[in-house]
């Protein structure tokens, strides 16, 4: 078992939010047929919303570009999924959760404490939800008062995720683990954008979005490796994982587990499969222990 803020993890592998988390059912089979160490919901916010028009998400040669405007039902519409999960998932189940400011952030966090998520994400980085996501990821101060706000309510792990589209991700990562953070997840999608050249027309309903998958695996990893120099806290890296090697290199960066998400749109297994790629890898190069490669690529300078 692997411990993380916490919990236990049978490997260091994590669903991400926003992929197969919209219910109770879905996050269940990452769990069970995936064998993810640990699944996140859909971030879940304090009143029901859309998301914007479709196109909402597109498969680009290098990954996803997706503005879905983080559709949900609020979090009482969300209880009964998130119950489901807990129930019937072996493994720790985090809820993600959103607002606009720290209160509507606290509100959601203590209403889903029902449902007893073992541990919440707090979703400051979406780059296509006005008013919500990193509009309020981008200030240090706000932040730094969402979390403490939240910590202020529950008993559970908060886990921060952040965005990359700022100058400094590390003056982030600071404030939230000023906060209060338990750890701070990296990163959440890289701004995007494709046009129809036939027709001029942007391609997505909201003009622009976030970039997923391989092409933003190197963006992941060196915000992953200036969070694990500035941070105490651990660091959860995301961003462009889809292999077992991608997982060890987000590691060596300073990941203490990995988040995976485009690449489950190509199989659900992945999960399994990176945590046995790790497993042998650890083997073959002599280490005892996981922890011997989590910042691994600091220690070679």
């Amino acid at each position: 078992m692997y411990n993380l803020t916490g919990l236990e993890l049978k490997n260091p592998t994590i669903l991400a939010a926003g992929v197969l988390g919209t219910t109770g059912a879905s996050l269940c089979r990452v769990a069970r047929e995936g064998e993810a160490g640990a699944v996140v919901t859909k971030s879940i916010g304090p009143t029901p919303k859309t998301g914007h028009s479709n196109p909402s998400m597109i498969k680009l040669d290098c990954g996803f570009l997706n503005a879905m405007g983080l559709p949900n039902p609020s979090y009482p519409g969300f209880m009964q999924e998130l119950e489901f999960a807990k129930s019937n998932s072996a493994v720790p189940v985090i809820a993600s959760i959103f607002g606009g400011n720290p209160s509507e952030f606290a509100e959601v966090a203590e209403g889903l404490l029902p449902a007893k998520p073992d541990a919440l994400e707090l979703n400051v980085s979406c780059p296509h939800a006005e008013g919500y996501g990193a509009a309020v990821g981008s200030n240090p101060c706000l932040v730094e008062a969402v979390t403490a706000a939240v910590k202020d309510v529950v008993d559970v792990p908060v886990w921060v995720k952040l965005t990359p589209n700022v100058a400094d991700i590390t003056c982030i990562g600071n404030a939230a683990e000023s906060g209060g953070a338990d750890a701070v997840v990296a990163i959440n999608t890289v701004k995007g954008m494709a046009i129809d050249i036939e027709s001029g027309y942007p391609v997505l309903g909201n003009r622009s979005g976030g970039l997923s998958g391989k092409a933003v695996k190197p963006v992941a990893v060196k915000c992953v490796y200036d969070l694990y120099t500035a941070l105490e806290i651990p660091v959860i890296g995301v961003g462009g994982v889809s292999s077992w090697e991608d997982a060890v290199e987000l590691m060596m960066a300073g990941a203490a587990a990995v988040q995976v998400g485009s690449a489950v749109y190509d199989r659900v297994d992945i999960f399994s499969e990176i945590g046995k790629g790790i497993e042998a890898f650890l083997e073959r190069k002599g280490y005892s222990d996981i922890k011997k490669i989590i910042g691994l690529a600091h220690e070679m300078v």
